[in-house]
Formats: structure tokens, sequence, C-alpha cells
């Protein structure tokens, strides 16, 4: 097997996992339920999806012996996270099935490049423009104006490896604590939301989005969540086309996440594209308990070539998460009606650490 559309998983069949965290955790648990075995690839011997696995490998992703032998091992590929190292991807390409396939990889990595990808497709985005020194950043400055965000193009995420810059900053001073050669600067979006559309595509191009998704911010960091997002359903019918759109034109297969921003535009409400995850997303978690069919198992099934599930939302769903110390206290959310604690497994509490999530789901509007 080579080409995801000659992939057809039966009950009893290993998927590999590429990363460790609480994404893969939750992808190994969603194919559990299928009948799947899971294998989980990853450097860190304290991931929390080993604790859900039969067998994993702890190896680093340069290594390409343990790559080939977990490649040995399963009958598909796919990954928790979007950087996934390209040689990586490109060692488990030549043995087996990696889905959401590598080339896509190539595009999201790099933020330039998916904000020209985007912008092909006719779909908006902020300005931008490509960043390789404090001279072209003066020169982006100029253009673009300020206030405006300048980010690294890659392995960036949570707020890393990027900042704002207002007027009279320095940007010579910017760029050498950016400490990289390639960047992103965008104009600063005045948007009234952040939201995002979780979207799954099978092999065959069937897509199924789920409702759109309202994402509250803080440090950075994804806190709360709640679906449905409330905005017109025209603007919601438009935010899921563009996530439709935009995993056709990838020829996507599995789970991805479009975040976007609601902004005025010409007297009425418009969305932007921020960024894509070629992924399950935190924006997604609602879904465990809050819909028909989980934002995991959907994508389980779609790199499996299972037909996709109808998402249908149980109602108004809150997703809230627990970041840090937030996690120690989770004993008062067991008793709060219609919400799911969802533990992670990890270690010690961390400032900015993802240790958790808890979902709350009222009863469906009338």
């Amino acid at each position: 097997m080579t080409a995801s559309s000659q992939v057809k998983l039966q009950p009893g069949d290993t998927i590999g996992i590429l990363g460790g965290g609480q994404l893969g955790r939750m992808l190994a648990m969603a194919a559990a339920r299928l009948g799947f075995r899971c294998q989980v690839f990853s450097p860190d011997p304290d991931s929390p999806a080993f604790d859900v696995v039969l067998n994993a490998t702890c190896a680093e992703y340069a290594d390409v012996e343990a790559l080939e032998l977990f490649a040995n091992d399963v009958d598909v590929v796919t990954y928790e996270f979007e950087n996934v190292p390209a040689a990586t991807a490109m060692v488990l390409a030549a043995r087996r099935p990696v889905l959401p396939a590598q080339k896509i990889l190539e595009t999201t990595q790099d933020r330039l490049a998916e904000k020209d990808f985007v912008t092909r497709l006719g779909i908006g985005t902020a300005d931008y423009a490509d960043v390789s020194s404090a001279a072209t950043l003066r020169a982006a400055i100029n253009r673009i104006g300020l206030p405006a965000v300048i980010k690294t193009r890659r392995f960036g995420y949570d707020g890393k490896g990027q900042a704002i810059i207002r007027e009279g900053d320095d940007p010579d001073q910017i760029w050498n604590d950016l400490g990289t050669k390639s960047a992103i600067l965008e104009a600063f979006v005045p948007f009234e939301r952040e939201i995002s559309v979780i979207a799954a595509r099978s092999a065959n191009g069937d897509v199924e989005c789920y409702d759109v998704t309202e994402n509250e911010h803080r440090d950075h960091i994804l806190k709360i969540s709640r679906a449905p997002a409330d905005i017109p359903e025209e603007l919601a019918a438009q935010a899921r086309s563009i996530a439709e759109k935009i995993a056709n034109a990838l020829d996507y297969v599995g789970v991805l996440a479009v975040e976007m921003f609601v902004v005025m535009e010409n007297g009425g409400p418009q969305v932007l594209v921020n960024e894509i995850a070629p992924r399950v997303h935190n924006s997604g978690h609602w879904t465990l308990d809050g819909a028909s069919i989980s934002q995991f198992e959907q994508h389980i099934r779609a790199i499996a070539g299972w037909p996709l599930g109808k998402p249908v939302r149980h109602g108004p769903v809150t997703m809230t998460n627990l970041i840090g110390d937030d996690i120690l206290g989770y004993e008062q959310w067991l008793t709060v009606p219609g919400a799911t604690v969802h533990l992670y497994g990890k270690g010690p509490p961390r400032p900015g650490r993802k240790m958790g999530h808890v979902t709350e789901v009222l009863p469906r509007e009338k």
C-alpha cells in the first residue's frame, strides 16, 4: 500500500502514531474502541500516550533503524503534531502510507508557504510579508504598518516564536531576540472573535465539518472553546465552506482544523484564515462528549479508509482547558452536572502545560 486510496484497514490492524502527547493518547483510545491496535512513536519516555497502548517505540525521530522497525509493525502511519521532521515522514512513507500525506506537512509546517497556499485559493488572510533579516523586517513594516506580528516560519505554537511589534519598538532588537533567519510579518488583525472549524475528509473526497467553534485564548494558549460559535449562520456556513475548500485543495485525508478571525469589513462580518493545523485540534476536544462522533474517531475512520460519521452536536458545549496548576482543582468538576473530566496522565504541572480538559454539555436548545 502506498496511496491513501488503497488503505482499507480491518479491525485488529495496527495504526502507528507519531507523537506521544495527549492528542496521540486520545487518538489511540478512539482507535481501540473501533477494534484497532496502535503503536506510538515518541522520543519522550514520559509520553502520556504510552500509557494506553500495548506497544510503543521510544526513539528519536532521526533514528532510521527505529523508524524502519516501527513501520514494519504498523499498517498505516499518522501523527498528532505537524512538526514531524520531513525526513522522518519520508522514511516512513517509503514503507507505509502516511496520512495526512507528507506533502501536506511541507505546506503547513511553514507559515509563509501556508499563507501563500491559502491566498492562491482566493481565501482572505491578514496582510503578510516574508522576512529574512532586520532590513527586510523594516521594509515589511513600512508596507504593512504597525502594530504587526512577527512569527518564525516554522516550529511555533501556543504563542511561541512570535512577538507583537508596536510603534516605538526597535525592529533590529526584535529581530535579534527572535533568533531566526526566516520569519513572516503579519498585519495585526483587530478581530471581533476567534473561531475554528474542525473538518474531516476521506480518501474518496467526502468532507464532514463540525459546528463552528468560538475560542478564547489566555497568554496565547487556548483556554475555552464553545460550540456553536455566536455568529450568524451565513458566516458559519462561509467558515465551513472555507475549511472544506482547503481540505479538498490539499487532497487531505484525516481531520484538520482551520483557525480564523471574525472581522468587520465593508459594514459586515467576514472571516480571515489565521492558521491550518493538519491534525486533530484542541478546539475540537468538545466533540468527545458533545457530538455523536468525536474528532478523534473521525480521524481514525478517515485514515483507515472507513466511512466518515455525520457529526451531530448534543447541545451547547463548553470545553475548558486545565492548564498548569488548574489540574489541582480537577475534583471541583466531578460533581458538575453535564461535565466530563479528561486528565492526560502527565507529570507535575508546569505553567502553560495542558494537563487536561473539561467538557460541559447543556441540553440541546429548543
